[in-house]
């Protein structure tokens, strides 16, 4: 595991992540919570993958903008997620953060990636082990 330090993202990719998780919103759909939510993937390669939330009428259907993503680059055999952001709506609260089942799905791709939550007013930056300290691991022998 990484040191639980504050790894700096270059501020162009700072800006790609924010773009791609933005323009994700685009494609939310949303009929039932009416909250668009979009997503970024950076891996190791350097790619870039966005996702949104897809809502199902069978609640636990449904999936978040980050699993999207994060899912979506796993399906091209990009599987190092190195920082992940996350933009929510303008008029969300500034605390919204990653929900349970999505820190569990990063910790599955990553080492301690980055997590980046655009909100109204601020960008809340942090690794994945200060949202998920102890995250579940299956041993493998």
């Amino acid at each position: 595991m990484r040191e639980n330090t504050q790894e700096d993202l270059k501020p162009h990719i700072m800006e790609a992540l924010r773009e791609a998780a933005t323009r994700a919103r685009e494609n939310a759909f949303a009929p039932h919570s009416g909250i668009s939510i979009g997503a970024a993937v950076l891996t190791s390669s350097g790619m870039i993958y966005n996702g949104c939330n897809i809502e199902n009428d069978s609640f636990s259907l449904t999936i978040c903008a980050e699993r999207c993503a994060i899912f979506k680059a796993v399906s091209e055999g990009d599987t190092e997620i190195r920082a992940i952001a996350i933009a929510f709506p303008s008029d969300m609260p500034e605390s919204n953060m990653p929900c349970g089942a999505c820190r569990q799905v990063m910790t599955q791709f990553s080492d301690d990636p980055i997590v980046v939550v655009f909100s109204q007013t601020e960008t809340n930056k942090m690794r994945l082990s200060e949202l998920l300290p102890l995250p579940f691991r299956l041993s493998r022998a």
